[in-house]
Parts: structure tokens; C-alpha cells; sequence
């Protein structure tokens, strides 16, 4: 199974992409005016964007940024999953998914499901069954993160199948 770039270590995805950092109008006065605080990442492979700007410090808003950018790669690019992770393994205990959406772990499990997904044709009961969880809890788990949610109804209406409420 090929490593999913949403769950990379921190230092090695940010060296994998451009970060730019700007000037961002709104809140914050004359410090968000002079000091190029905002953060923009581009991950150079994928050429998939995230930034951030609302917080003051140019560290916190890189931080934030790479939290983006782990969940705008999981939601757009696939890896050929095979079989379920340790992480995933550990988090879902006895057909139970316990993950916090706010948790680091969060979008390379995301990454994770939706690569399971794609292989079982968007069909959650026997992506479920792969995954060793309930189909309710995957699809509560996906429910977390709404882009990915409408991805997965997206995938499911375009195969003929009802979505998922």
C-alpha cells in the first residue's frame, strides 16, 4: 500500500510544498496591514492549494495551512488501498471508529476511508466490512469532514445509487 501524502510527517509535507506568505486585509489593524502573516501552500506534485490568515502569528496560520492542506489531499488524491493501516486498526476497536475530526490523525484516515471507498465502488457496506466497522460508523466518520460527505453522495448518485442522508 503506497503512503497517502495526507499522512506524511509534518516537516516532510511541508517540504513538498511552495509556501508563500502574503499580506491579508481584514481584522487585526495595522499589524495584519504591514506583516505578511497569511500563509499559502502549494503542494508541488498534486498542485493542490491551502491557506490560512485568520490568525495573527505567520506560525499559527502555517499551521492551520498544513492541517488544509492534509484534508484538501486526502478529499483529492487517491492512493490504491488494499488493506486497512495500523492507525486505522487502532482507532477502530471492536466495529467501533474513535476519532476526533480535530485530532492529526483525522485527515490520513479520512484519506484512508475514501481510498477504500474508491476501491468498493463508493458502496459503504462492504468498504465497511473491509474496514472492520459498521456501515453507520463509516459513514458518521465521513459525515466529519462535509466536502467529503457530498464527494461520497457525488460518487454514489453517479453510479446509479441513492445518497446518503
Amino acid at each position: 500500500m503506497t503512503q497517502h501524502p495526507a499522512t506524511v510527517p509534518e516537516e516532510q509535507l511541508k517540504a513538498k510544498c511552495t509556501v508563500r506568505f502574503q499580506r491579508r486585509s481584514g481584522p487585526g489593524g495595522q499589524h495584519r496591514n504591514k506583516v505578511e502573516t497569511a500563509v499559502v501552500l502549494t503542494h508541488e506534485i498534486e498542485g493542490i492549494e491551502a491557506s490560512a490568515s485568520e490568525r495573527r502569528s505567520q506560525a499559527e496560520n502555517l499551521k492551520v495551512a498544513l492541517r488544509r492542506m492534509r484534508l484538501n489531499l486526502a478529499l483529492n488524491y487517491r492512493t490504491e488501498w488494499t488493506t486497512s493501516s495500523p492507525t486505522w486498526q487502532s482507532r477502530c476497536r471492536k466495529g467501533r471508529l474513535a476519532v476526533n475530526p480535530a485530532h492529526e490523525d483525522f485527515p490520513g484516515l479520512l484519506a484512508e476511508a475514501l481510498d477504500a471507498l474508491a476501491v468498493h465502488a463508493w458502496d459503504v457496506p462492504p468498504t465497511a466490512e473491509a474496514l472492520a466497522c459498521s456501515s453507520s460508523q463509516l459513514t458518521r466518520f465521513i459525515k466529519n469532514e462535509p466536502r467529503a460527505f457530498q464527494m461520497l453522495n457525488n460518487q454514489r448518485q453517479q453510479s446509479g445509487r441513492k445518497p446518503l442522508q
